[in-house]
């Protein structure tokens, strides 16, 4: 609504405007407020490249998580999952076989030492399994 007096206009607006958009507002961070702590949702940022270097990762995070060695934040610590760790390591070992002579040096230089060294993590948490049984 605008009221002319000569050539200035004036914009008029009424107090139900006000509080209906100071309402919406706060209705609208409501919301907000709300969707930030749903559990289980997370925003992320852009994923990385899929190159084979993040599949080495992703194998190579998965066994740690079924070793019990990584935790996810805010849940109970779980036991670990010696045969899943196992599959794991099966997969990067076949993977390895797989790609011999295709690779890059610091590809095969990378995967060789990622299976390395979950090969001692495997056998130290069932080493530690064991003696708890």
């Amino acid at each position: 609504m605008a009221e002319e007096k000569g050539d200035e206009k004036k914009i008029i607006i009424d107090e139900d405007w006000k509080q209906q958009a100071k309402k919406e507002k706060e209705v609208l961070a409501e919301k907000e407020e709300a969707e930030k702590q749903k559990p289980g949702q997370r925003r992320r940022g852009p994923l990385p490249k899929g190159d084979f270097a993040a599949l080495v990762s992703m194998l190579f995070t998965q066994t740690l998580f079924s070793l019990g060695l990584i935790q996810v934040q805010g849940e109970d610590k779980r036991a670990a999952d010696l045969e899943l760790a196992k599959y794991n390591i099966d997969m990067l070992e076949t993977l390895e076989e797989k790609t011999k002579g295709n690779l890059s040096d610091v590809e095969e230089k990378a995967l060789v030492a990622a299976i390395s060294d979950l090969r001692m993590a495997y056998v130290k948490v069932a080493e530690a399994t064991q003696k708890q049984n």
